[in-house]
């Protein structure tokens, strides 16, 4: 399946990355003087070689200009590639603006009509000067056989989901008994309209809000964890666990901070110091979550 397969890439494309990096530095020369397209394009069809099932290799200039035919397997080769402009291409632009190899996310390819990856390369001369961008094409059953992880990789993350799957159901239970002993206390202490007690209330409250609160964390493990399911992009793996998780803390002290303020309103005061210590530290942990946020975004998106 397609999507089963995209998920796959994702999974492994820091290892795929990685190894198609490895082959370019192995063999394409950078940071040279005098570095010329001659010079280039031996070691890039060298490459091209050892990869049996690359779709295609060519070279870009600096402007993003194709300036080499594409080399397709075996010795075919198409000439009229040459000329084509392909600076608007991701696998252009985002090598020139890292100033690194990179690799472009799965797409149709103009050569075989099947979804390929591209690992680019930009070449500098001597001065940093950006002089060319090295291409290849590679289709995605290959990019994920070279990322396929062993059968150590395998067992650990079967044991992980495991793992996950046992405390995920475990805070299911906590948070079921808790949403029981919230319902619970609406007939233990009788609260209805006629007999309405705030601390009651309260109580009720704050055993609903913490069965919530670890419900949606213990379902957020199930859908990352062990469903693999990622919904959000900017935000993966466990970054996203560790923001819904303190996402669930704030929402539960902000609504247990609300209810000491009417509380100490009514009954004490004096008392509302301490919720406003509960209200500053909500504020904190809003403020640090938006710099984790912000920190792990900005190392996801490097």
């Amino acid at each position: 399946m397609v999507a089963l397969d995209i998920q796959k890439f994702s999974e492994g494309r820091t290892k795929a990355r990685a190894y198609l990096c490895y082959l370019f530095s192995k063999n394409i020369p950078n940071r040279l003087p005098s570095i010329t397209e001659d010079m280039i394009m031996p070691r890039l069809l060298k490459i091209k070689d050892e990869l049996e099932n690359c779709d295609g290799v060519y070279l870009l200039d600096h402007k993003g200009v194709q300036i080499s035919p594409t080399f397709v397997k075996g010795k075919e080769q198409i000439d009229d590639d040459a000329g084509k402009i392909r600076a608007d291409r991701a696998y252009y632009y985002r090598a020139v603006r890292e100033e690194r190899c990179t690799i472009t996310d799965p797409y149709p390819s103009l050569i075989t009509g099947e979804l390929t990856v591209t690992a680019s390369a930009p070449i500098f001369d001597e001065n940093g000067v950006l002089k060319y961008v090295a291409c290849l094409d590679l289709p995605l059953d290959e990019a994920i056989k070279i990322a396929h992880p062993t059968n150590m990789d395998h067992m650990f993350e079967e044991f992980f989901k495991l793992a996950y799957g046992a405390f995920s159901f475990a805070l299911i239970a906590v948070a079921v008994l808790l949403f029981f002993k919230g319902i619970q206390s609406f007939f233990v202490y009788e609260i209805t309209p006629d007999k309405f007690k705030i601390k009651d209330m309260f109580e009720a409250t704050i055993l609903l809000t913490l069965s919530l609160a670890i419900f949606d964390l213990s379902k957020t493990l199930i859908e990352e964890e062990i469903l693999g399911r990622h919904k959000e992009h900017n935000i993966s793996g466990p970054h996203k666990t560790m923001v819904r998780f303190l996402g669930s803390i704030i929402i539960a002290l902000s609504i247990e901070a609300l209810m000491l303020v009417f509380k100490f309103a009514i009954i004490d005061p004096n008392k509302l110091i301490y919720a406003m210590y509960i209200i500053a530290g909500v504020a904190m942990l809003l403020i640090s979550l938006a710099i984790y946020i912000k920190f792990t975004k900005l190392k996801i998106d490097e």
